[in-house]
């Protein structure tokens, strides 16, 4: 699974789209980095980019459009609405795929550092990547805005956490970039059957983290109560982290409640709308569906999938298109327009850095194209994929028997079962295409120039690198297909009796799999230099295919007994 990172620069050009154009053209310039929205705002003279990549790329392309902005934007003659104090005013990073907050916030640290030793632009580090308490906030760091660089910098609390802490003529021209690492944040509508905006703030009031003041009585009339030093007090709203305010959407006829989810780990989307559900329907509304706008991290929708399956008291280790469908169902997050998964899940929107090319197949084009006169895909795509299938099959035993009438008390065991088949599935999945991708790799190598001494060499240690990784992808194919084997043991002797037979097939399938991707480690293994690699990875394999033998005879076994 790859890291990914969601990065939201704001430049200060928002009127002149020649700028625009060649800032995001230093992104997309970027190998490995998307481009997904671009947002010129001609009132604040300011544009919010967003683009999405691995982390190295990501901060790779972020430092090409500081640097790129930095060339065509003169703050000496900028002015806008909006506050700001650079050419790229802000640059967050988000955690969206399988990369940690820590890991983030290092990211942002490494590429401050390089801001401010390559481009001479002074960077402050702010949110989680903040050097000290009171940066945290961005408009603590930008109080003043660039008008009040040149009495700031030079002095020691305005040290920056990057570059010289001086005013100067770069300084003058580029202003100051603040850079940090930030959780993603979902802006999300919730519709009611009201056009009324009272109405629909005193749901807002009972949802978002400040809530409401407190007044006397407990009356919206009544006044309002201070504490000990004279400020008044407030009732909290329901969920921290979440920000509200209910308005009236003239195009649709309907009054929203306004949210923006500022940290969906300690309140996700689904919890907010749930909480919602509940204010509207005490206070003698009913929800009728909401809206996202913008997109979000695949993880967002499948959290929200099942926990309305778990509320279904239904098994959650289906594939990720129908957790999603529930997700949109339950939330009705199609009823003002179409909700798209491939435009609105980030993850989807990465497709072409992600490519699939033999998965996109149907059975029948994936036969095809394994027919054909091509070498690839060979026995190590089809192992992985026939190792997805056997274990597919478990996985669908654990769903049956998660519905089975009579067992209802047990549908969150199979569920977890379920769960855990799915990984597998997925995983092998994964490999169908990386197997191809490896073999395609040492084709590559080979086709290098080796005309001088120079390019022998680099071109023989391309090949053992891909010759290495050609190892590695079938192994990891044995290592997947063989663990799979817990869920489709399992399923064998406490699943549905009815579907005893395709536990079997599923074993029968998971040993083919670790035999035939052993044959793959064999057969690259011999072109491999590195003995002792060598060596120990056939040892290991030997054993695999044993233990995948062993396997096969207890499920089938199981599986005679029961028949």
């Amino acid at each position: 699974m790859k890291q990914l990172i969601e990065c939201v620069p704001n430049f200060s050009e928002g009127r002149d789209q020649s700028v625009i154009d060649k800032i995001t053209a230093s992104i997309s310039a970027v190998e490995g980095v998307q481009l997904l929205d671009v947002d010129p705002g001609k009132a604040t003279n300011r544009t919010v980019v967003t683009f999405v990549g691995e982390p190295e790329a990501a901060i790779e392309a972020a430092f090409q459009a500081i640097k790129t902005a930095g060339e065509l934007i003169d703050m000496q003659q900028h002015s806008g609405e909006h506050p700001r104090q650079g050419a790229t005013d802000v640059c967050p990073l988000i955690p969206i795929s399988n990369i940690s907050m820590e890991e983030t916030v290092a990211y942002a640290q490494k590429l401050a550092k390089r801001v401010g030793k390559e481009l001479a632009i002074p960077c402050y580090l702010y949110e989680a990547a903040a050097s000290r308490p009171e940066r945290q906030n961005l408009a603590t760091i930008r109080a003043g805005e660039y008008e009040a660089l040149p009495a700031k910098l030079g002095q020691p609390e305005w040290a920056p956490d990057a570059g010289k802490n001086e005013y100067n003529e770069r300084v003058a021209q580029t202003g100051v970039t603040v850079i940090g690492a930030r959780d993603f944040l979902i802006a999300y509508n919730v519709n009611l059957n009201t056009t009324s905006v009272r109405r629909a703030n005193s749901v807002a009031f009972d949802i978002r983290e400040k809530g409401r003041l407190k007044r006397e009585g407990g009356k919206l009339t009544g006044k309002v109560i201070n504490d000990e030093q004279g400020n008044p007090m407030r009732v909290p709203g329901a969920c921290k982290s979440v920000k509200g305010i209910g308005w009236f959407i003239e195009e649709y006829g309907i009054a929203q409640i306004s949210m923006n989810l500022t940290n969906i780990n300690i309140t996700p989307m689904h919890i907010a709308f749930e909480e919602t559900c509940k204010s509207a329907t005490r206070r003698g509304m009913r929800v009728t569906g909401s809206e996202l706008v913008g997109m979000v991290p695949l993880k967002v929708m499948l959290d929200a999938g099942r926990y309305f399956l778990q509320q279904q008291q239904r098994s959650t280790g289906i594939a990720d298109e129908e957790i999603i469908r529930i997700a949109v169902k339950s939330m009705g997050l199609d009823e003002l327009s179409p909700f798209d998964p491939r435009q609105k899940i980030i993850e989807y929107r990465l497709k072409d850095l992600n490519a699939t090319p033999l998965l996109n197949m149907d059975l029948a084009a994936f036969a095809n194209e394994t027919a054909s006169e091509s070498p690839a895909p060979g026995g190590g795509s089809i192992s992985a994929y026939v190792g997805a299938l056997g274990v597919s099959l478990a996985t669908m035993v654990a769903n049956l028997s998660a519905h089975k009438r009579g067992w209802d008390e047990r549908w969150e065991t199979f569920s977890d079962w379920a769960g855990k088949g799915q990984t597998y599935k997925d995983r092998l999945l994964a490999l169908v295409d990386e197997d191809t991708n490896a073999f395609n790799a040492i084709m590559t190598a080979f086709r290098l120039p080796k005309g001088t001494e120079e390019e022998k060499t680099a071109r023989s240690a391309a090949i053992q690198t891909a010759t290495r990784h050609a190892i590695d992808v079938p192994f990891q194919v044995m290592q997947v297909a063989l663990d799979s084997f817990e869920v489709i043991e399992a399923m064998a002797e406490i699943g549905n009796p009815n579907s005893i037979t395709d536990a079997g097939v599923g074993a029968l399938c998971a040993r083919a799999a670790v035999h035939g991707a052993f044959l793959n480690v064999r057969i690259n293994a011999g072109d491999l230099k590195d003995a002792d690699y060598v060596a120990t990875i056939l040892a290991k394999g030997e054993a695999m295919t044993k233990q995948a033998d062993e396997l096969e005879r207890k499920v089938m076994g199981m599986v005679e007994e029961k028949m």
